[in-house]
């Protein structure tokens, strides 16, 4: 080190000295600072705005699509009715690239963002991967994780988990009462298999062309990969980061015989349409639609003010493939973390588990939503919410035990899930044999797993 930077060092460590014999000599004496308390230069006391005693914390809130989705705000002013002293500012960072931005805005130990809305596994992976998410498991200690089916366990890395779920949306089959009535087709049932599921939507098909005198596809497959690899899943026995694809080939094989008989629409031809899959089923012409629950009041709302067709709609489960149990299905979750960066944590986890608890799952139900907790409470609300079919049986299809997420916690989810991308769009097109995709997918994730 250079004389001079040695001097210059030293002056520094000078003045850092004086100014905390300064600071120190103009306070009061008391113990004000350490109970929260300030005083201005009146010399009466103020409360500390961070304080749980009398002052107020605002809460910031990372979410995307603020103004279109219904459950914020009830959530919001429930948390605030019971915690007066916290506040809650929604942070819009709006859906296109939202992990992304999330990313970028919490890097650098930017302290702006204490809630955490985490959208999908790769985004959860990277944040992770980054530590901008606090550990949670010490904070849900007395948490009963079994309330949320199975989904804690699969984002859980070494016995930690950094996020819980608030809702959480698995799959069922809808399908159009009256196309199956048309086509005087029995209507399809809860737990149906794979195998018959494939038998009732050439069934409805054929005869509900036939009947109508107009094209009446069985089934709709949208463009999404996990529409078809989901499958897969079912059985608990297989995961979609693997050095092995072949688990999925009879699946595919299904699917593409169903799209070349004309049972469902033309994969190439939905993704250059763009169709959207709610405007296939409001069409009157798709007598079956596998999707998530997130498109119940979707659904409804439509039929209602008329932007579908107006006809009768009822729910079945997801048909399973071998092995796989009654009560299992796939799908996403959406989970809430605390930022590693918030300077209030502990307000944050107060947000958090109101969200996730009963209390709050029933909150978000009562606008037609499904929450992470499916209690039979939960249940009896969505059941009852404007629009649901009254039959029995939709009401059973929303009982699910199991739900096996789309894409499993990975380090390596987002460049797996770009080569199942690619992997799908071969398969569907027919530019490559199923077996040959699914072998050179399996070598390229392979890669990344050695």
């Amino acid at each position: 080190m250079s004389k001079s930077i040695a001097r210059l060092t030293k002056l520094i460590s000078v003045l850092f000295f004086a100014v905390i014999v300064l600071g120190a000599c103009s306070g009061t004496g008391d113990d004000d600072n350490v109970s929260g308390s300030n005083s201005d230069d009146t010399g009466e006391t103020t409360e500390d705005t961070n304080s749980d005693d009398g002052g107020e914390t605002t809460l910031t809130w990372a979410l995307w699509d603020k103004d279109a989705t219904v459950y914020y705000e009830p959530l919001v002013e429930a948390f605030e009715a019971d915690h007066p002293n916290i506040k809650i500012e929604l942070l819009d960072l709006g859906s296109t690239d939202y992990q992304t931005v999330l990313g970028t805005q919490l890097s650098g130990g930017d302290s702006s963002i204490d809630i955490v809305t985490v959208k999908d596994i790769p985004g959860y992976a990277s944040l992770i991967n980054r530590n901008q998410l606090e550990p949670l498991s010490e904070l849900a200690s007395d948490i009963d994780l079994d309330q949320y089916s199975g989904t804690v366990e699969q984002i859980t890395v070494d016995g930690e988990y950094y996020a819980l779920p608030f809702r959480s949306d698995f799959y069922v089959m809808y399908y159009n009462k009256d196309l199956f009535d048309a086509a005087g087709v029995d209507y399809p049932t809860n737990n149906l298999t794979f195998d018959e599921y494939d038998q009732i939507i050439r069934e409805v098909s054929e005869k509900g062309t036939e009947a109508t005198g107009s094209p009446v596809y069985g089934g709709h497959y949208h463009v999404w990969r996990s529409q078809v690899q989901m499958y897969g899943l079912l059985d608990g026995q297989n995961t979609l980061v693997t050095d092995d694809y072949s688990f999925l080939e009879p699946i595919y094989e299904t699917v593409l015989a169903q799209q070349n008989d004309g049972v469902v629409q033309d994969f190439a031809t939905l993704n250059i349409s763009s169709l959207h899959y709610s405007a296939a089923f409001y069409q009157n012409d798709v007598a079956s639609l596998l999707m998530g629950t997130w498109f119940i009041p979707t659904l409804a709302t439509a039929i209602e003010e008329g932007e579908s067709e107006d006809f009768n709609w009822g729910m079945v489960t997801m048909p399973l493939t071998e092995g796989a149990e009654e009560g299992t299905s796939t799908g996403t979750i959406t989970t809430l973390g605390i930022s590693s960066n918030s300077e209030n944590k502990d307000e944050a986890w107060k947000f958090i588990e109101f969200v996730t608890s009963e209390e709050g799952s029933q909150i978000i139900a009562d606008t037609g939503t499904m929450p992470a907790i499916q209690s039979d409470e939960i249940i009896d609300i969505i059941a009852t919410s404007p629009g649901f079919p009254d039959d029995e049986q939709s009401k059973e299809a929303l009982s699910v035990t199991t739900t096996y997420l789309e894409l499993p916690l990975d380090e390596n989810a987002a460049q797996v899930e770009t080569i199942l991308n690619a992997t799908h769009d071969s398969i569907m097109t027919e530019s490559m044999p199923v077996s040959d995709a699914l072998e050179d997918a399996s070598n390229q994730v392979g890669a990344l797993l050695e």
